[in-house]
């Protein structure tokens, strides 16, 4: 898989995830260090391939996301699968008929799926389950919903199940529920200002409109198709007006948003990483978790905010961790058009420490050179592995 090293989440996650007897642990780091790696080799180092139950447990907050971890499941456990290894997509429209018992030692998918599977179709026996481990945990925790069926999973699992959970923002409210949730942990946690990459450059474009928005847009398709990007708004709405204005106009996009059934999304998400479409207009269903080498530039077309409307600190930092990943730079490009899209920039941006470059539309030629810069550099992958972190900034 072309690693040389660990990375520092992996140096200092792996000898406490790997000890025994085995103790819950509490993860957190930077976007694109190496998390899911560090979670895949603990579940597959404690299967018993012997036996074909259900033994280590995840649980992700979007399909695309299970089916990413189900497949570095795969490709890590590529020597085990002579032995019987078996990972199984617990997520719609991909169940097994109804009957039969769902054999495979490590299970990925969706709560809801794994509830539905669990309980009402009786096809996944998790008497045997011994690591459970949750992704993007502090969103799966703090969702009303996810979180009611993440703790329903956890009481139908076995007392003495290892509990693990990783994400790369832990807000302190959803730690003290984790805390609960994971007892008797190990945690790493980080500082909030050591949680952006500075691999990532970080600018923003001052609009005067919504119009002066799509237009600009417009102007920077060139650059989004050098690589792929990821253009994310706030609104289903917003993404299908987007594709059907840029389709219009002759360029390829594509729109991922959770309207689609999880058949298309996987035919746009397939689209988007074999390259076929090197422009995804998304919605946050995409904002967590996906790793695409390819992204080196996030569009922030509408600034995250909360339901009620306040600055979403952690939104921000998952959709710019799209890019810039495993030591690599990349672009996150921001818009704001009114007063309080320019506040909650400057808020998530004196939150996390950071000073935006501001780029002048009054120079297109200019915003062109910068953009192209960041770009070039974002395709050089670090010389030594694409999983050596730089120590600066970028390491845990």
């Amino acid at each position: 898989m072309g690693f040389r090293k660990p990375s520092k989440i992996q140096e200092r996650a792996l000898p406490l995830l790997l000890k025994n007897p085995p103790s819950n642990l509490i993860g957190q780091s930077q976007s694109g260090t190496g998390k899911t790696a560090a979670f895949v080799l603990n579940m597959l180092s404690r299967v018993d391939l012997n036996s074909k139950q259900p033994q280590a447990l995840v649980l992700a907050p979007t399909r695309e996301l299970a089916k990413q971890i189900a497949g570095v499941a795969n490709i890590m456990g590529t020597f085990l699968q002579d032995s019987g290894l078996k990972v199984f997509e617990a997520i719609p429209q991909t169940l097994p008929p109804r009957g039969q018992p769902i054999q495979a030692q490590v299970i990925v998918g969706t709560p809801g799926t794994v509830m539905d599977l669990v309980q009402r179709r009786r096809q996944l026996d998790v008497k045997g389950i011994r690591v459970l481990t949750l992704d993007e945990a502090d969103n799966m925790l703090d969702l009303q919903g996810m979180g009611d069926q993440c703790k329903r999973v956890k009481n139908l699992l076995p007392k003495t199940v290892q509990v693990v959970l990783f994400s790369a923002t832990f807000p302190q409210h959803v730690l003290e529920f984790a805390s609960l949730f994971a007892p008797s942990a190990n945690q790493i946690t980080l500082e909030v200002e050591k949680l952006t990459v500075k691999g990532i450059k970080q600018m923003y474009l001052d609009c005067n409109s919504d119009e002066e928005k799509y237009n600009a847009l417009v102007k920077f398709y060139g650059l989004m198709t050098i690589a792929s990007s990821i253009i994310f708004v706030h609104r289903r709405d917003t993404a299908a007006e987007i594709e059907r204005r840029m389709t219009a106009e002759g360029h390829k996009v594509a729109s991922l948003t959770g309207a689609l059934e999880g058949v298309q999304r996987d035919e746009v998400f397939n689209r988007f990483r074999t390259g076929e479409a090197k422009v995804l207009i998304a919605t946050n269903v995409l904002s967590r978790g996906i790793d695409v080498q390819t992204v080196t530039m996030v569009i922030n077309y509408d600034i995250p905010e909360t339901v009620d409307r306040q600055p979403d600190y952690e939104t921000y930092l998952h959709r710019i961790g799209r890019t810039g990943r495993f030591g690599r730079t990349g672009a996150a490009l921001n818009f704001v058009h009114d007063k309080r899209s320019w506040n909650h920039l400057m808020a998530i941006c004196g939150h996390y420490g950071v000073e935006p470059t501001k780029l002048d539309t009054d120079d297109w030629d200019n915003v062109e050179r910068v953009l192209k810069g960041v770009m070039k550099n974002a395709r050089n992958v670090v010389p030594e592995s694409a999983q050596q972190i730089k120590e600066e900034g970028m390491a845990d």
